[in-house]
């Protein structure tokens, strides 16, 4: 491996991946968040700002935007980290944005950040000072227990047990990995390349709910499993990488419905998704986590 690893987590990421679970309305029915969340969100906030996320797109300015929980110095919480991008002058944020691999104009810059921080004080105010703080805490535990399991393997085997099937391939112009858990967005992950860093914001299988209730990460392995065209794309698979028109053709199905198939069987975690910096190119069958379903039911069928 060529680049460089590493796993961190500060409560400013998860508040920007919060705020971006919400401005990407196409994936409100994807995530493990009540199907009401975000109408239940929206209800607690006031009118005139309800109506500006609705106006957000997940566009250029929010890759600004997001890369800002990245570059904002460690060990400081949601205050600290407003205060220092409102104390970021013009020409020191154009800067920090170019040097990591970012250019915006200058002369669009105080406008920008005069918008984002409004957004984010309102965010925070309205929303995100009131989320549970188990969650928070359940993801500085995944970080520190990933960590920990940094010092026991590396590379690949790393990257794709931390990340359910990512692979990243390297590149020239890639030096480094940073993987930072989530939990408002899973069970989808975010990716995005910054220069020559790749940020993967990933989904940590964080389960809080009933114990006696199956997690909500098997459940979705084992319900992944029970449709015909979903086999027979493992089955396909199973012969090598294969991108996505080359399934959509063995399938003779629509784009849209055999999206639908590989985004359950990804989120699952039995396909290896294979990225280039930032671009997904092909898909791969993960026979770990099939080796795995056995083991976990059991666990789960089992305790006491």
């Amino acid at each position: 491996m060529d680049y460089r690893l590493d796993v961190k987590f500060e409560p400013v990421h998860e508040f920007m991946n919060s705020l971006h679970s919400y401005i990407c309305r196409k994936s409100h029915k994807k995530i493990d968040l009540a199907p009401c969340w975000a109408q239940e969100t929206k209800e607690k906030l006031t009118p005139d700002f309800a109506r500006t996320l609705d106006g957000m797109v997940v566009n250029g300015d929010w890759g600004f935007a997001y890369l800002l929980a990245f570059l904002a110095p460690e060990g400081i919480g949601i205050d600290r980290f407003l205060t220092w991008f409102e104390e970021l002058g013009s020409r020191e944020l154009t800067e920090l944005f170019a040097a990591n691999g970012n250019e915006f104009p200058q002369e669009d810059i105080g406008v920008f950040q005069e918008n984002m921080l409004s957004m984010f004080r309102q965010w925070h105010d309205q929303y995100f000072k009131y989320v549970d703080r188990s969650i928070l805490s359940a993801l500085e535990r995944e970080k520190q227990d990933r960590l920990q399991r940094l010092a026991e393997i590396q590379g690949e085997e790393f990257v794709d047990e931390t990340t359910n099937g990512m692979l990243f391939k390297p590149l020239p112009e890639f030096r480094e990995l940073l993987l930072i858990p989530q939990y408002h967005f899973q069970p989808l992950n975010m990716v995005a390349k910054y220069g020559n860093k790749i940020v993967c914001h990933y989904n940590a299988r964080i389960y809080l709910g009933d114990n006696d209730i199956i997690p909500t990460h098997d459940l979705r392995l084992l319900r992944s499993l029970g449709e015909k065209n979903r086999l027979k794309i493992l089955r396909f698979l199973n012969k090598g990488p294969r991108t996505f028109t080359e399934i959509v053709s063995h399938l003779k199905l629509s784009k849209g419905i055999t999206h639908d198939h590989i985004s359950k069987l990804r989120s699952a975690g039995v396909l290896y998704a294979h990225f280039e910096g930032e671009n997904l190119t092909e898909y791969s069958l993960r026979k770990r986590a099939l080796n795995e379903l056995q083991e976990r039911l059991f666990h789960y069928i089992e305790a006491e």
